[in-house]
This record gives structure tokens, C-alpha cells and sequence, in this order.
């Protein structure tokens, strides 16, 4: 049976409108909301009909607002639940509070034992040691009154006083606390104990200890080193004619004899004073007077060198000019020598070191090995390298 056209057409736009009310009530795709339109060509593009589009879009927007009204109140109860809770936990702690006050208020009355209305060290002291079952020194008493006597009136008032599990656990951290400190007293005493000992090994091995007698007549032998070599210097004082009464000069003749009866004895005082002053067993007043007596004898190859080159600038002048210069300018040096040589021999005999020579004392000082050439390890580092080392630190600090 044919179907009039109009009739065809009302029929097939009812049954689409059916269609599209019927998908507004049913839950939202799972894929994207939004309309895609497809092309396959410029002839084939897959276009929705108009009432089609506009009826999709109203329906998710109806979905979205769905939606946004199910988060909101999903924030609203959570927010109703933190409330609550906040509100339940307060609760908690002022109940909490309120047992603490009771307690120590209950506590309180326990060791106020005169009902004065405080408690003194006396009366904490006893009431701990009966709530704790031990005996507490009053000294640690005194010290949990001082934490938690806030007025510091020497007594705990009622709202200074504490619940007996407080006290306790003060009377932990001041036990923990006195630990601490013993540990670390006991630890520094161990490190003074090390430090000592190590200073007394330096001081051993250096032998920088006070000279003993022996120290002292063994300390002026190295100037007869000098003196030998100074002699030529006194030839003319010591060749006057009433010279050779006085004993002192003969003896200084027999030794003068001894020592160049031996070969090379001046390189060999020389090498066996610096070779022994570096033996750092020997007295530090014995090493000190073996280098300076070694610089003295260093220092007189000058006057030496000045009178022969006085000798090439007046050869010509007048022999007796010359001569009588020479003379006096030896008779200079010979005094100065024994004045010097007298001044250590001295102070060395007083347990001194005769370090007021000027320039030559303070050579041989930098050439005296010290405590402060050992490093922190009790091992012994030459100035020259300990210097090398520091340049070297300051470099690397740079």
C-alpha cells in the first residue's frame, strides 16, 4: 500500500524526535564528548543532520552539569567530614588536658605534704622516691625543680607541678644528659691524656729537658773550636814577651799543638760538631752550642778575608803602617773572640742557652729542631718541609 509523502515524511520525523528524547536519559558515552566530523573526499564528507548535532550538544552539556553538581557536594561532605574530625580531635585533647590537670592537681596533694600550698625540694624529693620506688640524690631533685620551677622561688606551685610520668621522664633526660656530659669529660681526658704523652715523647726525643752538670761542662767543649781557630788572631797578645809565664797561655800553646798535630783537624771538628748536633738524644744545650760554635768559626774567615785584601790595597804604603794596622786590627778580633766565647762558656755553665749573639744565635735558633716540627701525628717534619707543606696548603686554599 503506497504511503502519501507527507504522511512518509511526518512519520519518519516523529520516530527520529522519539529517538533523540529517549537517548537524553541514558548514560553518557564513555568516548569524547565532542562531535567530530569525518571527510572521506570532497564528495563524501559524513555530515550529521542540524537537529542531530544541536540535540547531542544539549545532551552532554546536560551530562556535564551533572557532573560538576556531583563534585561540588562530594567536596562538601568531604569538607563536612575534616570538620568533625578537627572537631573530635579537639575534644580528645581537651579531655586529655583535663586528666593531665587532675592528675598533677592529685599528684600535687600527694607531695604536699603540709598542705602549704607549694612544694619544696624536700617534699618532691620524698614524694618521687615513693611514687618511683627509688632513691633519687638531691642533687638531681634540685635539678628537676630548677626545670620546672618557673618563678624560682626554690618551690613548685600548683600550676608549676607536673604529673609523676613528667617528672620521670626529666629525671631520663637529666640522667641521659649527666651521661653525655661523662662521656664526653671522659673523652677529653683521654685526648689530654694522649696530647701528654705525646709532648713527652717530643720532649724525649728532642731532649729539650733542663741540662744536668754533665750538660753543662759538656756544653763549652765546642768553643775550643773557634777558639783554636781564632788563635792567629791573638799571636801578637799572646807572643809578648811576659807571655810565657802566664799558664793559661801555655795551655792554650799545648792544645793549640794537639789540634793542628792532627790532619784536617778543622774539617774534622768541623763535620763532628754538625754530624753530633743533629743527634737529637743529646741535650738541647749541648746541640745548640755545637751549631753556634760551628757559625762562630764560619764568622771568623771574614776578618781573614778583610786583612788580606787590606794587605793588596796598603801594599804601598809603609811597612810599619801596615804592619801596626794589621796588628791592631787582629788584636780586635782576638778580643771580641775571647769576650764572645767568654759570654757562652758563662751562660752555658748557668744552664742558659747564650743565645744574644747578634745574627749568628738566631741562624743557629732556625737550625734547632723544635716540638712544633712534629705534626699532629707524633711524627717529626724538618722546618724546610714543614714550610714546603704550607705553601703548598696555602696554595690549594687559594
Amino acid at each position: 500500500m503506497l504511503m502519501n509523502p507527507k504522511v512518509k515524511t511526518t512519520a519518519i520525523m516523529a520516530l527520529t524526535l522519539s529517538t533523540t528524547a529517549t537517548n537524553a536519559f541514558l548514560s553518557p558515552p564513555k568516548t569524547n564528548s565532542h562531535v567530530k566530523l569525518r571527510s572521506t573526499g570532497p564528495g563524501n564528507a559524513n555530515i550529521l543532520p542540524p537537529f542531530q548535532t544541536a540535540t547531542t550538544t544539549a545532551t552532554t552539556r546536560l551530562y556535564n552539569a551533572e557532573d560538576d553538581d556531583a563534585q561540588d557536594s562530594e567536596i562538601e561532605r568531604l569538607k563536612r567530614m575534616a570538620a568533625k574530625l578537627r572537631s573530635e580531635a579537639a575534644a580528645l585533647e581537651a579531655d586529655k588536658a583535663k586528666k593531665l590537670a587532675e592528675a598533677a592537681e592529685n599528684a600535687f596533694r600527694k607531695f604536699d605534704v603540709n598542705s602549704d600550698g607549694e612544694v619544696t625540694v624536700e617534699e618532691l624529693k620524698a614524694g618521687l622516691e615513693k611514687a618511683l620506688k627509688t632513691e633519687i640524690s638531691e642533687k638531681r631533685v634540685k635539678e628537676l625543680m630548677d626545670v620546672f620551677d618557673k618563678s624560682g622561688d626554690g618551690a613548685l606551685q600548683i600550676d608549676e607541678f607536673a604529673t609523676v610520668d613528667k617528672f620521670r621522664n626529666q629525671l631520663e633526660n637529666l640522667a641521659r644528659e649527666e651521661k653525655r656530659l661523662a662521656a664526653e669529660a671522659e673523652k677529653e681526658a683521654k685526648l689530654e691524656k694522649e696530647k701528654a704523652l705525646l709532648a713527652e715523647a717530643k720532649m724525649n726525643f728532642l731532649n729539650e729537658k733542663e741540662p744536668t752538670g754533665t750538660d753543662k761542662f759538656i756544653s763549652i767543649l765546642p768553643y775550643l773550636f773557634p777558639l783554636m781557630d781564632g788563635l792567629q788572631y791573638g799571636r801578637f797578645l799572646l807572643g809578648a814577651d811576659d807571655a810565657g809565664a802566664n799558664p793559661l797561655i801555655i795551655a792554650l800553646a799545648v792544645l793549640y799543638s794537639l789540634y793542628r798535630s792532627i790532619p784536617f783537624s778543622g774539617f774534622v771538628a768541623f763535620f763532628a760538631l754538625n754530624t753530633l748536633s743533629g743527634n737529637p738524644s743529646i741535650n738541647r744545650l749541648v746541640r745548640f752550642n755545637m751549631q753556634q760554635a760551628i757559625f762562630i768559626d764560619i764568622a771568623l774567615l771574614f776578618p781573614s778575608l778583610i786583612l788580606g785584601i787590606g794587605g793588596l790595597l796598603l801594599g804601598n804604603v809603609s811597612g810599619g803602617v801596615t804592619q801596626l794596622a794589621g796588628e791592631l786590627f787582629s788584636d780586635v778580633i782576638f778580643g771580641t773572640l775571647v769576650l764572645t766565647l767568654g759570654y757562652c762558656v758563662v751562660t752555658s755553665l748557668l744552664g742558659k742557652e747564650p743565645d744574644n749573639i747578634p745574627i749568628i744565635s738566631d741562624a743557629v735558633k732556625d737550625r734547632m729542631p723544635s716540638i712544633d716540627m712534629f705534626d699532629d701525628n707524633g711524627m717529626f717534619v724538618p722546618r724546610e718541609f714543614r714550610k714546603k707543606d704550607d705553601e703548598n696548603d696555602d696554595k690549594k686554599t687559594d
